[in-house]
This record gives C-alpha cells, sequence and structure tokens, in this order.
C-alpha cells in the first residue's frame, strides 16, 4: 500500500505477531474455537493439554499384567503406599510451556451454542489482513467492515469516517475500494447500483451490461428499455443478453453469511455482582488449553539426528507454535482489561441498569488502559456481556454525550432510549410532533432542538407524527 504512505503518518506494515493478535481480538469466542483447532490441525507441534492427558491414560491401561506386577512389587519393596495422598497442585506444577486457564464453574448455566458459522465481518478482516496494510490502513479498513448491515451494505457515510478517524477522505476512500473488491465482490457498497457496477467491472467489465449500470441505472431499475435501446443503439437481443449478466449478479452480497438457523448469542463475558463490586469472567473455560508437544521438542534437541530441512521446518513450527500460544494468553489478558474498564467507566449501569449510561468513546477506554483506540475496537466489535440487566454488545456502551444546563454531560443513548419511550407510549390517535417532543425532553433536562429530535427519530426508524 505504498501509494497511501503520503497521506499517513504511520507507515510501517503490521508485524506477523501483530497481525496474529489482531486476529484473535476480533474473534468472539465461539470462533475463537473454530482458529484453535484450524491451529492444531496446521502445526504438529502444537497439542491440546487433554489430548496429552488422554494419550497418557491409554499408554498406562496398554500395560501388561507382568508389568503392573513387577510395578507392585517395587513399590513395596521401597515401602511406598498407593493410597498415600498425593500433593496433586504441585504435581501439575511442572507443566511446561503451555496456557493454562482457572476452570470457574459457576459459568457452566451459560449456554453455548454448538454450531458456529463465521459471520461476514469474519471473513472479511481475514481477506484485509492479506492487504498489506499499515496498522493505520487496516484500522480504516476494520471501521468500514464493522459498519456494515445484514445485506453488506455501509450504513456510514466516508465522510463520516474521514472526520471520526481524524484520516483524508481520499485515504479513506481507497481502502473502500479495496474492501469492495474483497470477496464477495460488491460488499461494502453505499447503494444497489455501486454495488452491482464493483460486480460488473470485475466479471465483464467492458460489456455492454457494464455500460447499463454505469449510465442508464435508473432507466434500468424502471424498465425504460427503449430508451436504454435508443440511447446506446441497441438490438433487442443485446439488451436481453446485458439483462441476463445483470440478473446474474448479487444485490445482497452479505445475505448468505447470516446464521439465519438460530438468534441464539453467546456472550463472551459473564458479569455478576457480587459484594458491591463485580466478578468479571471471560466466558472461554471451553476453549483448550495449549502446550508445545515434549515429542518434537525433544525431537528437536538431538539436531544432529535431522537434516537440515527437518530442523528448519521444525524450528518455523516452534516459534509458530509459541506466537499462538503467547497471542491466545495475551489476547485474555487485553479482553479483560478492556471489560473491566467498561465496568469501571459505566457503572451505574451496571449497578442500576438502563438510564444510567455515561457518555463514552473509544478513546476514553484507551486513554484508562494505556492501548491503541484500533485494539480497544477489535476487542469490543462482536462481543457480547452477560449482565443482570440482559445481554449486550460491547460496542451498546459507547456513545457521544451532549451537555446540559448544569454541565452535566448526557449519552446520546440515553436521549434516544427517552425519546423511544415517549413515542412508544403517546396516544396513536394524537402523535406528538417532533417540536412537541424537543419540548418534552428540555423540560427532563435533556438539552435538544427540534432537528436533533428529527435525527434521532429516524436513527430509531420512527415516522415523523403524521405518519404515526
Amino acid at each position: 500500500m505504498a501509494f497511501l504512505s503520503q497521506h499517513l503518518e504511520l507507515k510501517q506494515t503490521l508485524t506477523p505477531q501483530q497481525i496474529l493478535l489482531s486476529t484473535l481480538l476480533q474473534l468472539p469466542t465461539l470462533a475463537l474455537e473454530q482458529r484453535i483447532k484450524q491451529e492444531l490441525e496446521l502445526n504438529p507441534v502444537l497439542e491440546m493439554v487433554d489430548d496429552v492427558e488422554e494419550e497418557q491414560e491409554l499408554e498406562k491401561e496398554t500395560e501388561t499384567e507382568e508389568e503392573k506386577e513387577k510395578k507392585e512389587e517395587e513399590e513395596v519393596e521401597s515401602g511406598t503406599d498407593q493410597t498415600e495422598e498425593i500433593e496433586w497442585d504441585e504435581y501439575f506444577q511442572n507443566d511446561g510451556y503451555e496456557a493454562r486457564q482457572e476452570v470457574d464453574h459457576s459459568q457452566e448455566d451459560v449456554e453455548f451454542q454448538n454450531a458456529y458459522k463465521p459471520s461476514l465481518a469474519e471473513l472479511l478482516l481475514e481477506q484485509g489482513l492479506e492487504l498489506n496494510l499499515s496498522e493505520v490502513e487496516y484500522h480504516i479498513f476494520e471501521e468500514l467492515v464493522w459498519s456494515l448491515d445484514d445485506r453488506g451494505y455501509l450504513v456510514v457515510t466516508l465522510e463520516y469516517l474521514s472526520d471520526k478517524l481524524e484520516q483524508s477522505l481520499e485515504v479513506i476512500q481507497t481502502i473502500h475500494r479495496l474492501l469492495m473488491r474483497l470477496d464477495p465482490v460488491g460488499v461494502g457498497a453505499r447503494d444497489l447500483q455501486e454495488c452491482l457496477l464493483i460486480q460488473i467491472e470485475k466479471r465483464y467489465p467492458n460489456s455492454i451490461a457494464h455500460q447499463i449500470i454505469r449510465d442508464h441505472f435508473e432507466d434500468f431499475a424502471n424498465k425504460r428499455y427503449e430508451r436504454i435501446i435508443k440511447s446506446l443503439d441497441l438490438t433487442r437481443d443485446d439488451l436481453l443478453d446485458a439483462e441476463e449478466l445483470i440478473c446474474h449478479l448479487n444485490p445482497k452480497p452479505g445475505d448468505g453469511y447470516l446464521n439465519t438457523h438460530t438468534n441464539y448469542i453467546t456472550p463472551d463475558f459473564v458479569v455478576r455482582e457480587q459484594d458491591d463490586d463485580f466478578l468479571v469472567t471471560l466466558n472461554d473455560t471451553f476453549i483448550p488449553e495449549l502446550r508445545l508437544s515434549s515429542r518434537y521438542i525433544d525431537l528437536l534437541s538431538h539436531q544432529k539426528q535431522l537434516d537440515t530441512e527437518a530442523k528448519t521446518f521444525l524450528k518455523k513450527k516452534v516459534e509458530s507454535a509459541k506466537w499462538f500460544i503467547n497471542s491466545i494468553q495475551m489476547r485474555r489478558i487485553t479482553m479483560m482489561k478492556v471489560m473491566h474498564a467498561i465496568i469501571e467507566y459505566q457503572h451505574d449501569f451496571f449497578m442500576h441498569g438502563k438510564g444510567q449510561m455515561r457518555p463514552m468513546i473509544l478513546k476514553d477506554i484507551a486513554d484508562r488502559i494505556g492501548m491503541d483506540i484500533s485494539t480497544v475496537s477489535r476487542v469490543t466489535n462482536g462481543k457480547y456481556v452477560q449482565c443482570d440487566w440482559g445481554i449486550f454488545e460491547l460496542r451498546y456502551f459507547f456513545s457521544e454525550g451532549i451537555e446540559s444546563d448544569d454541565g452535566e454531560s448526557i449519552s446520546t443513548r440515553r436521549i434516544k432510549e427517552r425519546l423511544h419511550k415517549i413515542i412508544s407510549d403517546e396516544d396513536k390517535k394524537h402523535p406528538i410532533s417532533d417540536e412537541i417532543l424537543s419540548k418534552m425532553l428540555q423540560q427532563e433536562g435533556f438539552p435538544v432542538a427540534r432537528r436533533t429530535v428529527a435525527k434521532y427519530r429516524e436513527q430509531l426508524k420512527a415516522p415523523v407524527a403524521r405518519l404515526r
């Protein structure tokens, strides 16, 4: 992405370790389980602790009776009593290089979804890592991905992202074009014409169908075929052939990636109130413990018995396994830091529920824990927390603020929730106008003008008063 470097302050590309950690941070817990299984298949040096223990148990069970008798005789002679109490904690301390975790059985009441299908966002983010983007460029790419709706369309303007990320519009547009050319082609488009145009450009760039979508889309959408035939000097067969091509394009590139078979959400965090404080648990007890295979480590220690190619292969696999284990540990640490910071910032919400939300942006959490905004963004996107008030996506807790007359900063989400409640409870025969809604909110201490009410109402998908 050298052509973007002149626009960006940070030009270095991500290291393999950063790419791996970035990938794992983006994954929700169920996707992480699948990613670990994939890594176990790719890297023989990496193994699950449970598998090792099962293998050891199998070896014990296959001992011959003669070996057992001999072992028993030796134990009697040495004065060892098999019933003697064993210090298991001490026994398991020497466990080599592995990722260990405490098992919290209090989480066993949380139901997990058995089948997992990667989301559109996960598939796109994985492709984005192959684009050789700088850290800043990749963060822009992430923001674009997280701004897609279920159909795969972009729901914010590029100008908005330019202001939010403090990057030039030209840079945002360039990365946006890259996104639309990924699989599925057309994802990230802002409207149907752009969605179809990017697909036809890639598959049939010099076709009549391309001309029609680019220059005569309104006529085509409204079936004004004679105008198209006359304008492009086509025959009826030319138009029919072009129509056939267009009908095979995908108007909703995000549809095929929805988990339509289930609406279950698996929370990544569980938060419980305990003695006027909160117990935060990362909901990953079903994630297997990992460690390096002692078999391959022993093999590598006897390097003289290996040829050069085998040595190189093993060393690469060992390093890769170490990075993966470390990244799993760093993911857990980072996610817990972010969740604790959110709870501290939104303490009143977790203690008392909705209506107690403070204005909070990604930078607030990033500054509190000393990490980059992009890291906080990766942790909060697509992750959910279960608390006493329900299950919420972490992004739910982020919103801008409006300052009240007494200087208090009020969350825009809190204002929208109150507006939604007023509209829901209004007399359906006498719906309330935006002007009256504005006055009602102002009387409750929410300093919002009529235009602001209209904007929030539209975001809540509530029609104007005369149509309600």
